[in-house]
């Protein structure tokens, strides 16, 4: 009797961890969509191709995960450098058979992490977080790499450039997670990743430009639209819920801690964003600078979510104001590349300092 009680209840936990993840990889999976409805609101309604851009990323992300990138990034690792992609099922989610998807992935076992997620849940989650993270990638482009060229990166991209340091960091195989490393939502694996991809990307278009003639680079204008800006921080905010909350990879109490570590810290960097803003530069607050508060705060807290307090939350949020002030006008000075949309600033300075 009593086994059967606690085999029920491990089967419940099991379940509920399942469908926790699932919603959060949905949230999750708004969020790369939402960074098309944010490039408009900070560019203008010209750029109304940035929607097309992140529904691609999504359905490419999908397909290409599918096929190939889920096992690079989290298969057992060869040598502790990337998944074996033909661990098990191999290629396709275990090709034709369904029985594969419904398996507790290893690293879910009771050797790991022991939350009883199944490849198929598993796939899911993180495949949402590698679509979002070439959608961040993805806004230092604007109309100066082609379509087909980002189409192809993209494809690259699923398969090893984001899948490595997940495979480092986030696979319990993986060499840097052997040494100790923890990111617990992607600081490093998410928004350091975005930036150095966006830098190779710039430098080469930097490369291109310079075979033009070109002494800088060329400026992408700012024209802000308040409703898209404000709708797409909104989903952002909001997709954030599944981000980090969901990165516990289990529905238990930590998940409310992770809740408020992640709202406290992007409600402060928000309110520090614009204060400094306005002693530093003098002028009233516009929705950019909460816009890029909320995101700084966010990005901060991604990789400390579940290892710190709210009160250290709210401290790591507040110093994210300054920082990414100074950030911002420090690249500005820049000139072979253009990052109208702080990639840099935001992603690169707030995914490191958070590590």
């Amino acid at each position: 009797m009593i086994s059967r009680i606690i085999d029920y209840l491990t089967l419940s936990r099991i379940l509920i961890n399942n469908l926790w993840v699932i919603i959060a990889a949905i949230f999750v999976f708004i969020m790369t969509i939402a960074v098309g409805f944010l490039e408009i609101g900070e560019l203008g309604n010209k750029y109304k191709n940035s929607l097309l851009k992140t529904i691609v990323i999504s359905g490419t992300a999908i397909f290409v995960m599918a096929i190939i990138g889920f096992n690079t990034a989290f298969a057992p690792t060869v040598d502790g450098i990337i998944g074996n992609p033909f661990y098990k099922s191999g290629f396709f989610l275990g090709g034709f058979s369904s029985g594969s998807i419904n398996a507790t992935w290893w690293s879910m076992t009771g050797k790991y992490f022991n939350t009883g997620l199944k490849l198929g849940t598993y796939y899911l989650f993180e495949t949402a977080f590698a679509a979002v993270t070439l959608a961040l990638v993805g806004v230092i482009v604007l109309k100066k790499m082609k379509f087909k060229a980002f189409f192809i990166f993209s494809i690259v991209y699923f398969v090893i450039i984001w899948n490595l340091p997940a495979a480092w960091i986030w696979n319990p195989t993986g060499w840097l997670y052997k040494m100790g490393m923890r990111d617990f939502a992607g600081g490093l694996v998410v928004h350091g990743a975005a930036a150095a991809a966006g830098l190779a990307i710039v430098y080469e278009i930097w490369r291109e430009e310079k075979k033009k003639g070109l002494k800088q680079s060329m400026k992408i204008d700012m024209h802000i639209n308040s409703t898209w800006l404000a709708l797409g921080i909104l989903l952002l905010w909001i997709g954030w819920f599944g981000f980090n909350p969901g990165s516990v990879l289990a529905f238990n109490s930590d998940v409310l801690m992770v809740v408020i570590t992640t709202f406290v810290a992007s409600g402060a960097a928000m309110m520090s964003t614009m204060l400094f803003g306005e002693l530093w530069d003098r002028k009233t607050p516009t929705i950019m600078d909460a816009t890029n508060g909320i995101l700084m705060g966010l990005i901060i807290i991604t990789p400390l979510a579940g290892f710190v307090s709210p009160a250290s939350a709210l401290i790591l949020g507040f110093i994210g104001g300054p920082l990414f002030i100074g950030g911002e006008k420090l690249f500005s000075r820049v000139k072979w590349f253009s990052d109208p949309v702080g990639l840099f600033p935001g992603h690169g300075l707030g995914g490191v300092f958070g590590l």
